[in-house]
Parts: C-alpha cells; structure tokens; sequence
C-alpha cells in the first residue's frame, strides 16, 4: 500500500501489475528524453543570434520533425496496446468472486465452491485494533489463494462505483444491471488494500476493499470453517 513519502507506484502484486509499471517506466523514459531535447533546442533558440531572414522552407527538416514523432508514438503504442489487451483477457479462471456496490459497503459472494455471500464495511474508528489501518480496513476481508488465476465480477446495486486495488492493477467499473468482469493473479501472500473510485455519494471515501492473499491450504480451510 502507498505510504508516506511514496512519491511513485504501490510495489506489484500482480503480473499485470508488473507489466504497467514496466510500460510506466518506458514511457517516462521518451518523455523525460523529449523533454530535455525540446528544452535545450529553446534555450539555444533564445540565446544564439543566428538570424535566417531569407528561410521559407525546409523539405528535409519538416520530414525528419514529422517522421520522428510517429515512429515514437509507434514505440509507446504498440506495449500499450498489449497491455490493454492483457487486462481484458480471462483465461481458465479457477476461483470466481463476485463484488456488488452499494451505498456505501460491498457485499462479495463465492458462488463456485459454497454460497459464501458476506458484506464488507469500512472499520469504524473506534473499533479499530492497533494493527488496523484508519479508513482502509473493513470488519470482512476478502480471502483469495495466491498463484492462482481469479476472475472477479463486478456489479453495483444503486449507482456506479469502482472496484479498484492498484497494487494488482485493477479498477473495474460497477454498473446497475451490468456485470463487468476483470482478472488477476496474486503473487505473494498479504493484504492489499483499495477504495471505491468513482465518486458515488455522501459516503464514496468510506467504502474501502481489503483482500487478504493467503495459500490454498489456508484458503481451502477458511471455506471449510465459514
């Protein structure tokens, strides 16, 4: 989760995770290197004193300032793209979770292997333990195994919330009378934590999601033991 002085992006539990912070990092590469080139062309530009007065076009420069551009936007395009479609991608999912927004909780139902259904408050402040986390830790977490591909369905019961977690690079939309659905595999055991991003009402910052990744024993036996 972010912290204090964390000015960059939360540590990756996901391989789709990893994947943005690598496209992340690439793209503020050319940006960084655009930048300094744009900048020290202006400087140059506003301190020499070299005058053309006769210049009206340049043939090989507008081709080289036109060609240089697309072929990098070509090279930030093409990984973005394959991200995108990766986040699309549900592939053999073996546990499916389905989270429902409401004003201002979620409920969460495990309607493969039992009919686990359970709401997911926000922990007031008075109850919560030394440990806890202020706005962040809810009375029911969800339970997921770890290393394991997990298909998440997201829906809303009022209006639209927003099932993020950025740790894991998930943010998918809840839409009344829409099923949306995302995917995503945890790497290592924890918890993760994420908030409702879009703003849904009076209550929208007290609606947090909390996920607990633990392995598949654990898991297998907390299903046993609902």
């Amino acid at each position: 989760m972010a912290t204090w002085s964390n000015l960059g992006l939360q540590d990756a539990n996901s391989p789709i995770m990893e994947q943005l912070i690598m496209f992340h990092d690439h793209a503020m590469m050319i940006l960084v290197m655009i930048t300094i080139l744009v900048a020290h062309m202006m400087i140059t530009l506003m301190f020499n004193k070299i005058i053309n007065r006769n210049l009206l076009e340049g043939q090989t420069i507008e081709l080289i300032w036109t060609i240089v551009p697309a072929i990098t936007l070509i090279f930030i395009a093409l990984p973005s793209l394959r991200i995108l479609y990766l986040m699309d991608e549900v592939n053999n999912p073996l546990v499916t979770i389905k989270a429902i927004g409401h004003q201002w909780y979620w409920s969460y139902e495990y309607s493969d292997f039992k009919n686990i259904e359970f709401d997911s408050y926000m922990k007031p402040t008075n109850e919560l333990e030394l440990e806890d986390f202020r706005l962040l830790d809810v009375d029911n977490r969800v339970i997921l195994p770890m290393k394991t591909p997990v298909r998440i369905l997201v829906t809303s019961s009022d209006v639209i919330h927003s099932w993020t977690i950025p740790s894991i690079g998930v943010k998918i939309d809840g839409t009344p009378g829409r099923l949306n659905q995302g995917s995503f595999t945890l790497l290592r055991p924890g918890i993760l934590f994420g908030q409702c991003s879009e703003i849904c009402g009076a209550n929208h910052s007290f609606m947090p999601i909390a996920i607990e990744s633990v392995s598949t024993e654990c898991f297998l036996n907390w299903m046993k033991n609902y």
